[in-house]
């Protein structure tokens, strides 16, 4: 199994447009062959004093993938490709965390 953990962050003010267009992306995204999980998630409002927040910007894609080649797939798709030319000018960052489990 392969995890996924992409922080995404907006540039200010523009973190609900990206997040309009994963949601409209993610039915596309759960149909792929090797898709176990995939969604969005931002900072709790109540959460513990320890957490360290992530800000109004941001968001996590948490995604759960079969094996290496379904998540190559997902990357290579092309509506993936859509969505990527849809929010790009909306990003100010992005990095992703390809794990493994241990």
């Amino acid at each position: 199994m392969i995890h996924v953990i992409a922080v995404i962050t907006a540039k200010p003010g523009k973190r609900e447009e990206v997040l309009a267009a994963f949601r409209a992306n993610v039915p596309a995204v759960r149909a792929e062959k090797g898709c176990i999980e995939y969604g969005a998630a931002i900072d709790a409002d109540s959460a513990l004093p320890i957490q360290k927040k992530w800000g109004s910007d941001t968001f996590l894609a948490i995604e759960k993938w079969e094996s290496m080649d379904a998540l190559k797939a997902h990357a290579a798709a092309p509506h993936m490709a859509a969505y990527g030319a849809k929010t790009k000018d909306l990003l100010a960052s992005r990095t992703i965390h390809i794990l493994t489990p241990a």
